[in-house]
């Protein structure tokens, strides 16, 4: 190993950790020992700290332990005439590193509490975003494990003009990688670039701005703890599967550009701890040799123009793109790119004009495979800034196809046509939004390619069932309300097969296996009247998915004897659960939170939780990000009972659940829901009021307390005993 790598990034750890520790004997001075400290919405207190130690730092006198144990780490300079072998020492000391810029970001988010900005995209007047919240962890991190996101680049420093930063980043994305930034070289940023470019950035288009120094690196190394911890199912403190995790799993790497210095060295060598190598713009010494890494660790003074691939050959990262016909870039990177009002060439739905998108199957001699019409109006026969009514009729034909299958291939429209960079695409069904920026329509984008994705995307997905596709777009007002019509019919008949089936009436349930990639243990049991936890999954989508995909995640469960018909548990549900669970889960209630209740894989958007003083239950969704009476908010909820784990008390369920008729079955359904956020109360009311009344209550939502009313048992107990909630009559809950 590289003598001068050695001495560069152990002295840059010095500086780091003496730095660091220089900050946090001033915060001690300034607001004492028991001052609470923490990356905001997160339920993994330091991650790295807390990952690789097991150490929970929580205040700032905890870090006074992590300090020494930074101190032990960090070996003794290099000398000039002491050969020594190198890459022990140099870990050591980049993983000191890593340990001191999580304390001191920490410090910072007390000192500087706005500095960062806490949601996905920076507004205008904001860039960096700090530590990732668990909503943003959940919601992007699961990418990282089903191989939507195959890894991430810390992208470090700046390149020497805009339109290479523009290209190294369109090139990353259209691989799929997230691209993480931080660190100044020559005045400037690269994140900056991007943004003095006009380009839209954030954690929805994959280009995340940590945040100005090289410190902040630290941020994209503790989202990959997260990740290993989160969806890896794997126990603080079990440091050396977190860093396999990351080695096999993480696909991800550093690129260097411009100067490298002594703490940049040091956030090398502590980034080759989890197998991620660093390739460099600049003619700075190489580590060749294989060993931690998969193949290089440090490769340099690579062109920009060859960068992008040599790292992702240095990382052994296999890359898949699709190659779609139409003039602008294509991939899931684009599928969270806004279109702004004064980017905007045409939109089309929106509560502006109406619109949809249905996906019907023809017999296969009244489908044209490619063929693709646009009947109306294409986008450079309309004005800027046009609003037009829209109409896609996705037309579908094979000797395996069937019409279960159609709402599958329905759902995927809407990713379909977000990968196109310069489209947004928000909704389904008859609630379709869709824009296209300026960009777009200059490059050469129109209507008709929309279809081209479409096509493309079904015979490279469902060739197994698909045979022929042809797409109509329809953009004359006529022709869309006729489309319209006839498109609800099917809808509607959709709808109603599912309301009309109920658990007893099948012998045959579907599991839901897609998330063991993350949560090894977690099995997912779906039936007619309880839909998969992420809300993704009825059960009528799991038979289809099934035929169209045998041996994929979605397998038949004969539900066998039944054992108890309150809790939900069948014989042959148990064996297949303790089966494909690999012998953790022995038994599972399908009804029941508080007894044997079903695993959580972390992709709930709810989780359930006894309230003991009330008598009863309460739900917080995802996206509400307040306290709960409960004691914890929805990411520490995730955190504790994610990754496959059976705690009783504790319920992983979806959002459309609630209002399903064995919801809770066993604890009394929706007449134990006491609290639940306000943002859910409204999101779920038509159908909640309408369940409400099939039990005779039709106020019940209104007995129920949300935040406004309180969030401990103690401030929302008065109120329910003033409405007469239904809990309070019911049997003791525990």
């Amino acid at each position: 190993m590289s003598k001068i790598i050695a001495s560069a990034a152990i002295n840059g750890a010095y500086k780091i950790v003496n730095m660091a520790e220089n900050k946090w004997k001033m915060a001690m001075d300034k607001y004492g020992p028991n001052q609470d400290v923490a990356f905001p919405e997160t339920a993994y207190y330091l991650p790295i700290i807390y990952g690789i130690l097991g150490i929970p730092v929580s205040k700032l006198s905890h870090m006074e332990k992590v300090f020494k144990i930074c101190r032990d780490l960090l070996p003794e300079p290099v000398y000039k005439d002491c050969h020594l072998p190198y890459l022990g020492p140099v870990l050591d000391a980049g993983m000191a590193t890593l340990f001191a810029e999580e304390m001191m970001e920490a410090i910072r988010y007390i000192e500087e509490p706005d500095f960062y900005w806490p949601e996905e995209e920076p507004p205008e007047d904001k860039l960096w975003l700090g530590a990732a919240n668990d909503i943003i962890l959940r919601k992007r991190g699961i990418e990282f494990v089903d191989g939507t996101a195959p890894g991430f680049a810390a992208v470090v420093g700046s390149v020497p003009d805009n339109e290479t930063a523009i290209r190294i980043a369109t090139e990353l994305i259209e691989k799929n990688l997230y691209v993480f930034m931080c660190a100044e070289y020559n005045g400037k940023r690269f994140a900056e670039q991007l943004k003095e470019s006009g380009i839209q950035l954030g954690w929805p288009v994959r280009l995340v701005p940590f945040g100005p120094d090289i410190y902040q690196a630290v941020f994209a190394l503790g989202f990959a703890v997260r990740a290993a911890m989160s969806f890896g199912g794997i126990e603080p403190g079990d440091y050396r599967r977190i860093l396999i995790y990351n080695k096999d799993r993480i696909f991800a790497f550093v690129l260097a550009f411009g100067y490298v210095n002594e703490e940049w060295y040091a956030n090398a060598a502590g980034a080759i701890n989890f197998g991620f190598p660093t390739i460099a713009d600049t003619p700075i010494p190489q580590i060749l040799p294989t060993g931690i890494c998969t193949y290089e660790h440090v490769v340099s003074n690579i062109p920009h123009s060859e960068i992008v691939s040599k790292a992702v050959e240095v990382r052994g990262l296999k890359v898949t793109v699709s190659k779609i016909d139409i003039p602008v870039p294509y991939g899931p990177a684009f599928e969270g790119e806004r279109v702004r009002k004064e980017d905007l060439y045409l939109e089309a739905g929106g509560a502006k004009t109406i619109s949809c998108e249905w996906t019907t199957s023809l017999p296969l001699n009244e489908v044209e495979d490619g063929k693709i019409e646009v009947i109306g109006p294409e986008i450079d026969e309309l004005p800027e800034g046009s609003a037009i009514p829209l109409a896609i009729v996705v037309e579908v034909a094979g000797r395996e196809m069937q019409e279960d299958f159609e709402p599958i291939l329905e759902r995927q429209i809407h990713d379909y046509i977000n990968y196109i960079n310069g489209v947004m695409h928000i909704g389904q069904r008859d609630i379709v939004w869709i824009r296209i920026s300026k960009k777009a329509k200059e490059k050469g984008l129109k209507l008709r390619h929309l279809g081209v994705a479409i096509h493309a995307k079904y015979h490279e997905v469902f060739s197994n069932i698909v045979d022929k596709v042809q797409i109509k777009i329809y953009t004359e007002e006529e022709k869309v309300k006729e489309i319209l019509e006839k498109a609800k019919r099917v809808w509607r008949h959709r709808d109603e097969r599912l309301a009309g089936i109920t658990d007893e009436e099948v012998d045959t349930f579907y599991s839901c296996t897609l998330c063991q990639s993350f949560a090894p243990n977690h099995v997912c049991i779906v039936t007619p009247e309880r839909t998969g936890l992420c809300g993704a999954f009825s059960w009528l989508d799991c038979r289809a998915s099934n035929k169209i995909n045998p041996t994929g995640p979605n397998q038949p469960v004969k539900k066998g004897r039944i054992i108890d018909e309150k809790y939900g548990q069948w014989e042959g549900v148990n064996e297949f659960v303790k089966k494909a669970s690999r012998g953790t889960i022995e038994k599972v209630s399908v009804y029941s939170l508080m007894v044997d209740p079903m695993t959580t894989c972390g992709c709930c958007e709810c989780i359930a939780v006894v309230l003991p003083l009330c008598n009863g239950i309460m739900t917080v969704n995802r996206e509400y990000k307040g306290d709960t009476p409960c004691g914890m908010k929805f990411t520490t909820l995730a955190g504790t009972i994610g990754g496959g784990r059976q705690i009783p008390g504790f319920l992983g369920h979806s959002k459309f659940n609630i209002t399903q008729k064995k919801f809770l079955q066993a604890e009394g359904g929706i007449l134990r829901l006491v609290w639940m956020p306000k943002m859910l109360k409204e999101e779920i009311k038509e159908r909640f009021i309408k369940r409400a009344e099939e039990i005779g209550i039709p106020d019940l939502l209104d007995r129920i307390a949300d935040e406004t009313i309180g969030i401990t048992e103690e401030e929302i107990l008065p109120f329910l005993q003033e409405k007469k909630h239904p809990a309070l009559e019911l049997p003791p809950i525990m």
